[in-house]
């Protein structure tokens, strides 16, 4: 059997879903009744937001017009930078990738980093555009952009409409000109790489793999690299995208495998399923990955900690580039640290806990890890901001600068720098590029993950896209800023910031969680402090309940003397009672704007 393993990578909607489709269409996939749009996309959240997730993959036949039969392994990824571990872990399933570009808007900054990441994998880039059926579209334009900023061949590259269904049968014919096939040894003992898991609650941990060496079969006797336990193949199979079950799968081919792993970690991404008792060496398997954004998690209700920490470890499996640690707050009580890839990874994962496990959560504001160095010459690294050292007993703090690349037309090149100035971003280059410009920056990652993003789209109208990377840690000037409520620090609400913004980003966040924090029945005095210094001050005033319903006629002095008892009792109340603090206030941070 010709096997062909290949992925389609490209920029957020620039209609990788919809390719997907259309060549589930004509290999013969699924029937016209059963077929839906963005089949692949399975998640309700996905579907919502127009984005992918996770990255499906589909088993298909084709027959070439030579009249050759061909199995094909298609694999559908991200867009977004924030889901790029995942686009890796499926890169290395395959051999040749489609590099789906907008023949509107040309090539974009994502699409950029993506490609990078499948030349680096030494895999066979197709150049495709879409969208030719837009008025807008400029194949000659793009296909010249592909060459000059991308340095790929693009004067063959289809001209596709994978929403209308034109040009779908070129590119298929293409991936099976232009992608080798895999490397096959069947005589070798089993080595097969584990792409991704999820767990069942029937059959336990789920596992696709990529058969590397020898063969899969149902009943065989294996073991989980790292965990050396003996597992008994009880399901194996390819999704066509339905579930299909398969006697066996042999060297080069990608499929699912259940062997009742019950334990939640039992079946680790990146590890190696190999024969049981065998001296089989693991496979390389993928680069750690570290998390960029950090944001403390804390159920509503202190009862669901338990269902909460499994909803994590189920979420973790599936999502390798989660990771957490449990976390105490004085305010909120205990919950998780969570890391994330970036901002929209983290309002995914909460979104599917709350969805997917039924848990109502709180989730802090997210914050970056800075290396701290005290008086004594040690360093350590501080996700959280509570947990900081006092000032005094620090000598330096360096923060994580991230490169990033953004790719803007001309008119737009004096807004997106103003921005990235105000940022406190370096500029490292200027590239000019047909009708656009490629900016390099240099910006502290803190300046990034809060709205950076959204600022950006909404400077450039849209067509600014930006690409970023951890690239060092710089000393900085940032210092520890708190939130006290009537006197008490929240420690779920401190934050970094640089000396340079501590009146403004002070006013601002008092500013924005006054309008957060609903009244109560005394006031509420709410302060930024750096150390013992006040910066700025809000107060939500109390509601007037003063109640003088049951006073009929007399003397004023006996309304006064009911008055004076009243602003007593208020006067108690305010010594203890406890402020109210929505889940607005702690992604008011957020929303501060400039």
């Amino acid at each position: 059997m010709n096997i062909r393993n290949f992925s389609i990578i490209a920029h957020i909607d620039h209609g990788k879903s919809t390719l997907a489709d259309r060549i589930i269409e004509v290999c013969g996939g699924l029937t016209d009744r059963e077929m839906t749009n963005q089949v692949l996309d399975t998640l309700d959240l996905e579907r919502e937001r127009g984005i992918t997730i996770k990255a499906q993959t589909v088993n298909l036949s084709y027959q070439s017009n030579k009249g050759n039969s061909y199995q094909l392994n298609l694999i559908d990824t991200p867009g977004h930078v924030d889901f790029s571990y995942e686009v890796s872990r499926s890169l290395s399933a395959c051999e040749g990738a489609i590099l789906l570009i907008d023949a509107s808007q040309g090539v974009e900054a994502q699409t950029l980093s993506t490609c990078y990441n499948a030349v680096d994998q030494g895999l066979s880039i197709i150049p495709v555009l879409n969208k030719i059926d837009l008025a807008q579209a400029d194949p000659d334009r793009v296909k010249k952009e592909v060459e000059e900023i991308i340095g790929i061949d693009a004067s063959n590259a289809p001209c596709i409409s994978a929403k209308e269904g034109i040009g779908i049968q070129e590119v298929l014919e293409k991936i099976v000109e232009q992608v080798p096939a895999p490397e096959v040894d069947l005589n070798s003992p089993l080595q097969a790489l584990i792409i991704d898991s999820w767990f069942d609650n029937y059959l336990g941990v789920v596992s696709l793999v990529k058969v590397e060496k020898g063969s899969l079969g149902k009943g065989d006797l294996v073991e989980v690299f790292s965990k050396r336990e003996r597992h008994s193949v009880d399901q194996i199979g390819v999704f066509t995208p339905k579930r299909q079950e398969v006697v066996k799968l042999d060297s080069g081919q990608v499929g699912f495998v259940c062997a009742s792993i019950k334990e939640v970690r039992g079946a680790p991404v990146g590890d190696t399923i190999i024969e049981a008792n065998s001296k089989t060496e693991r496979l390389p398997g993928f680069k750690e990955i570290n998390p960029q954004v950090f944001a403390a998690i804390f159920p509503q209700n202190s009862d669901e900690f338990e269902a909460f920490r499994d909803a994590l470890e189920k979420l973790c499996i599936n999502d390798a580039s989660l990771q957490f640690e449990p976390e105490q707050s004085e305010a909120l009580g205990a919950g998780f640290r969570c890391g994330f890839l970036g901002t929209l990874h983290m309002e995914i994962i909460t979104a599917r806990l709350e969805r997917e496990y039924g848990i109502n959560l709180i989730t802090t504001a997210p914050t970056v890890a800075y290396k701290v160095k005290n008086q004594k010459g040690d360093e350590e690294t501080i996700e959280n901001p509570s947990h900081f050292p006092r000032m005094d007993h620090i000598s330096e703090i360096k923060e994580p600068i991230a490169r990033a690349n953004i790719l803007v037309p001309n008119k737009y090149i004096g807004s997106v720098m103003t921005l990235c100035n105000d940022r406190r971003g370096t500029q490292v280059s200027v590239r000019y590029i047909s009708h656009q410009a490629e900016l390099v920056y240099d910006l502290p990652l803190s300046e990034i993950v809060v709205d950076f993003f959204d600022r950006l789209k909404s400077v450039s109208k849209g067509y600014a896209s930006l690409d970023y990377r951890l690239q060092r840690y710089d000393k900085s000037e940032v210092i520890k800023m708190d939130i006290l409520l009537n006197g008490d620090r929240v420690d779920a609400l401190s934050l970094m910031v640089h000396k340079s913004n501590v009146q403004k980003k002070g006013r601002q966040l008092t500013d924005s969680l006054k309008e957060a924090i609903p009244r109560q029945q005394f006031d509420v005095a709410i302060q930024a402090s750096i150390g013992k210094r006040i910066v700025s001050r809000q107060t939500v005033k109390a509601f007037r309940k003063n109640v003088t319903a049951k006073l009929y006629g007399g003397d004023v002095t006996r309304k006064m003397k009911l008055l004076d008892k009243q602003k007593a009792g208020k006067k108690k109340m305010k010594k203890i009672g406890k402020v109210e603090v929505p889940q607005e206030a702690f992604l008011s941070v957020l929303k501060v704007q400039d």
